[in-house]
């Protein structure tokens, strides 16, 4: 499954909710570059390669990653990916790779919200953090997330129509409260099954 939706739609909070509930993995593609680099896998090692000589980290390495990682047992049921696929190029490759291993998406959900009020929802989220005495996310800083809102909406929206077409879209309502998101995204998962 693919989770999708701008900063501050509540992408981390479903994915954890359904990580608790499937028993899967959440596969973060910057989590796992770390992980493949700390670990000295071939992949980790040419990742490392580029990273320490500032270059981004090509589509087919973070595939590359991506097709390690699905081979562990804890994703043997299922994983989410999160953060990833960010544009056409990756989408393409990310299908490709899973064509190779004989695993099909099951959904790519997007968690739709009204950008206009992102903005409140982050510096609600840095006030509750705050008040909680825990650290505020740098990225909530509202001049931070207003430029990964535009850089989500100039490189990365462009990945919804992409599945919308191939049929695997399910929208979601992500303005709702969290329960309600949670409980829309089961509904359309349990349709999968019937």
């Amino acid at each position: 499954m693919i989770l999708l939706g701008p900063p501050g739609a509540g992408k981390g909070t479903q994915a954890a909710r359904l990580v608790a509930r499937y028993n899967i993995p959440q596969l973060s593609t910057g989590d796992m570059l770390r992980a493949a680099m700390a670990a000295g896998t071939p992949v980790g090692l040419a990742a490392k390669e580029l990273v320490e000589s500032g270059k981004l980290v090509p589509d087919d390495v973070v595939v590359g990653i991506i097709r390690d990682r699905i081979e562990e047992k804890d994703a043997e049921n299922g994983f989410i990916l999160d953060g990833f696929p960010r544009t056409i190029a990756q989408a393409d490759a990310l299908g490709e790779m899973l064509a190779e291993k004989g695993v099909a998406l099951d959904a790519v959900i997007e968690l739709r919200v009204d950008q206009s009020k992102l903005v409140d929802r982050i510096m609600k989220r840095a006030e509750e953090a705050k008040a909680a005495g825990q650290p505020v996310r740098k990225d909530d800083d509202p001049e931070v997330f207003k430029d990964r809102l535009d850089a989500f909406n100039r490189d990365t929206a462009i990945v919804v129509p992409y599945y919308e077409k191939a049929g695997l879209l399910k929208v979601i309502d992500g303005m709702q409260s969290i329960d309600a998101v949670t409980q829309a995204i089961e509904l359309e998962l349990s349709a999968l099954d019937e």
